[in-house]
C-alpha cells in the first residue's frame, strides 16, 4: 500500500488470479475492503476510478425515455425485473392514453394490464402505477414531488427510484443503487455492504455530491457493458489498474473484448 495515500495499483499480468479475494466472496466476484488501505487512499482511488469512468462512458445517461417527472417515475417503477428497452417500447402507448396522474388514476385495470403485459408481472405493475397515480392525485395535486422525503411515501417508490427521478427530472444529485451499481462498487472494494441504503451512504462519502447522478449512470453503463455479473471483461476494462477484483473474468484482451456489449445488447435492466 503506498505510504503517501496515493491510489494503489492492483492490475496483474495477463492470466494472473487476484489474491485479495476471500473464498466465497471471490466466487461472487466481490473484493473485500482492503484493511491496509487508508480512508484517504480509498477516497483517492475511488475518485481516480470515477474520473476514468467519465472518460470511458462520456455518453452515460438515463436509458429510460421520458419527457417529464411523471413519465420518468412511472417508467422507473415499470423497469423492475425487465429491461429499459422493453419499458421504452411500452411507455409511448401508455402515456398517450394516460398522460398524467389524473388520467392514470382513472384507468380501467384491464386496459392498463393489457398495455403492461410485455413488461412482465403486469398485474402487480398495474397495481403499482394505479396506486402511485392515485397517491399523487390525492396528496400532491397530481404533481410529482421534488423531495426524497415525499417520494418515498408513494406506493412502490424506494430510495433507488426516488434518486432516479430526483437526479434526472429535478437536477438533485442522487446515487442510484441498482443491482449493477451494488455489484460494481463491491468489486471495486469500496464497500462490503449488501443493503442498498448502506451502500448509498458509504459511496456518498467517496464521490463528490455534484457528481452522484452522472456517476451512477457511468457505473450502470459499465456494469451492463463490461463488468458483467457472470463474466467480467477484465482484460478490456479501463479500470483494471485500480480494481482489486481484476481477474474474476478473462484477462486476455482478445478474449475479454468479445465480452464487451454494445449499447443495444447491454440493455439488461
Amino acid at each position: 500500500m503506498p505510504s503517501d495515500g496515493s491510489a494503489p495499483v492492483y492490475a496483474r499480468p495477463v492470466g494472473a488470479v487476484p489474491t485479495r479475494l476471500r473464498p466465497g466472496r471471490a466466487a461472487r466476484g466481490m473484493a473485500p475492503v482492503d484493511p491496509e488501505e487508508t480512508p484517504l487512499s480509498r477516497t483517492r482511488r475511488a475518485r481516480r476510478m470515477a474520473r476514468e469512468l467519465a472518460e470511458l462512458h462520456p455518453d452515460a445517461h438515463c436509458e429510460l425515455d421520458f419527457t417529464n417527472a411523471f413519465e420518468l417515475l412511472v417508467a422507473t417503477v415499470l423497469s423492475a425485473q425487465t429491461t429499459d428497452m422493453t419499458v421504452n417500447r411500452v411507455t409511448p402507448t401508455l402515456f398517450a392514453r394516460y398522460p398524467d396522474a389524473i388520467a392514470m388514476a382513472g384507468a380501467e385495470r384491464v386496459d392498463l394490464e393489457e398495455i403492461l403485459k410485455p413488461t412482465g408481472f403486469f398485474r402487480a405493475k398495474a397495481n403499482s402505477v394505479l396506486g402511485l397515480a392515485t397517491a399523487l392525485v390525492e396528496r400532491f395535486d397530481g404533481e410529482v414531488p421534488g423531495r426524497m422525503a415525499d417520494l418515498v411515501t408513494l406506493p412502490g417508490v424506494g430510495r433507488k427510484t426516488a434518486n432516479v427521478v430526483l437526479g434526472n427530472a429535478f437536477g438533485v444529485p442522487g446515487l442510484t443503487v441498482d443491482t449493477h451499481f451494488g455489484r460494481l462498487v463491491r468489486r471495486f472494494g469500496w464497500t462490503e455492504e449488501e443493503d442498498p441504503v448502506k451502500v448509498e451512504a458509504q459511496i456518498a462519502e467517496l464521490v463528490p455530491k455534484k457528481d452522484w447522478t452522472d456517476f451512477s449512470h457511468r457505473v450502470i453503463f459499465h456494469g451492463r457493458r463490461v463488468c458483467h455479473a457472470k463474466k467480467a471483461a477484465c482484460g478490456a476494462c479501463g479500470l483494471a489498474r485500480w480494481c482489486p477484483s481484476y481477474g474474476i473474468g478473462p484477462t486476455d484482451p482478445e478474449v475479454a473484448t468479445k465480452l464487451v456489449k454494445t449499447p443495444a445488447a447491454s440493455d439488461t435492466g
